[in-house]
């Protein structure tokens, strides 16, 4: 990311706009890059903190006991109050038992995932990309340092040209790896909030499926 990587423009002691400068063509596309995962990352960790603080644990316990008291309606109402995804999830299984609730919460399940992994494909595919980015500038800034080298033999009279390339392949790799090391950490920490939705999603379908089942065996009796 450009911000991450001004400690090295002030290392090398250039300003920001110097620090573009010396970083030629590949800093456009660096910048896409930086504003998209910015966004991505910043629209995701809401994202997550607003999932956490609308987690409603005890309705969701409330619809297993009414489920299992066989007072369906009761169990809909009082799901249809609560923020809670696994909520919502119960919800529409409940509504559609008499068809399949199996498919009601596999298509219920689909559709809340879908809101966890929404901007997860372009956080990987950046923080994977960026630092080939990176190398890309590095391997055009070191061509232009072996054709100043390569010109007329001078190495004094191409020392600016020599340096502005070897600038350029340090800049692009440093910011490059910048915005892959700024991704990482929430691309893996979004991962595991996922992973942990998935668990909860798989442990309310058990619970689910043996309070139906006991419910239907013990009608049976």
């Amino acid at each position: 990311m450009i911000l991450s990587s001004l400690p090295i423009a002030f290392l090398m002691g250039l300003s920001p706009m110097e620090f573009f400068k010396h970083g030629d063509f590949i800093m456009w596309p660096i910048i896409l890059l930086s504003f998209i995962i910015v966004t991505v990352v910043i629209e995701r960790l809401i994202f997550t903190a607003r999932e956490a603080m609308t987690r409603d644990t005890e309705s969701v316990e409330k619809i297993f006991e009414l489920v299992e008291s066989g007072d369906f309606e009761g169990a809909i109402a009082v799901g249809r109050k609560s923020s809670d995804f696994i909520a919502r999830i119960l919800v529409y299984s409940l509504t559609h038992r008499q068809a399949s609730m199996a498919n009601a919460f596999a298509r219920a399940t689909n559709q809340e995932m879908q809101r966890y992994n929404q901007g997860m494909p372009t956080l990987d595919t950046i923080v994977t990309a960026a630092p080939y980015v990176g190398l890309l500038g590095t391997v055009t800034g070191m061509m232009k340092t072996f054709g100043a080298l390569g010109g007329d033999g001078d190495v004094a009279a191409n020392a600016g040209a020599i340096t502005g390339g070897v600038g350029e392949a340090l800049i692009a790799t440093a910011c490059g790896l910048a915005i892959a090391i700024f991704g990482l950490f929430p691309f893996n920490y979004m991962n595991a909030r996922i992973a942990q939705a998935k668990h909860d999603v798989s442990d309310a379908s058990n619970a689910l499926e043996l309070i139906i089942s006991k419910s239907a065996a013990e009608s049976k009796v």
